[in-house]
């Protein structure tokens, strides 16, 4: 099994997985409300599809993170994994035992959060919002997931607009080890944080929800 993440969930859900998301749906409009964060409402299909997005399994998105806080806490990217876990760097392991609005230094909406449930929405609010009525627990904000992402990107030196099914992220993502130089030595972080991107800019353009499942 791996992470699977959509935008615009409600055109392929089946009728019992769209009664679970529609649930999910009327507990984060509660939730925005109770955060003063505004209004939000999924938009309906309408014959549109869903935005389908291969983020590798759930081990990739830790990878990303792991950038993330070491540029907080060291203002440089780290060196290359080199096929270790993601999960065993320390600064990360830190990291996922603080809570939103701690230590995150400005990845928040990144960095906590599950990484195989939960929802970012179009809407800009300041923290992660916690709630166990939502599926996942976990609430983040589309705009600063696209803020924290682009920040990722531009201390990686990778143009946002890459296609990340393009043959220059293929050869990077294929090589045995890490070569050539800036974002191609972090070949797994930058196919991962262009799809965040992409995830990202499609909720903001169609109203959707970013659903992790």
């Amino acid at each position: 099994m791996g992470l699977d993440v959509v935008v615009g969930i409600l055109a392929d859900a089946e009728d019992e997985d769209s009664d679970v998301v529609r649930e999910d749906l009327v507990v984060i409009r509660e939730l925005l409300e109770e955060a003063g964060a505004g209004p939000w409402t999924e938009p309906e299909p309408d014959g549109q599809k869903a935005e389908w997005l291969d983020f590798w399994g759930y081990s990739s998105l830790h990878t990303v993170r792991r950038l993330a806080v070491h540029l907080v806490e060291t203002g440089s990217l780290p060196e290359p994994l080199n096929g270790q876990s993601a999960t065993k760097d320390p600064l990360l392991e830190d990291a996922y035992l603080e809570v939103p609005g701690d230590t995150a230094g400005g990845f928040d909406h990144l960095v906590h959060h599950s990484d195989c449930e939960g929802y970012y929405v179009p809407v800009d609010f300041e923290e992660v919002i916690i709630d166990e009525r939502l599926t996942g627990a976990y609430l983040g904000s589309s705009v600063r997931l696209l803020a924290e992402a682009r920040a990722i990107a531009a201390a990686l030196g990778l143009p946002e607009d890459l296609d990340p099914g393009s043959d220059e992220v293929s050869a990077a993502t294929d090589a045995e080890t890490p070569n050539g130089e800036g974002w191609q030595r972090y070949a797994t972080e930058s196919y991962i944080c262009l799809q965040l991107i992409n995830a990202a800019k499609h909720s903001i353009k169609t109203g959707a929800a970013i659903v992790f499942c």
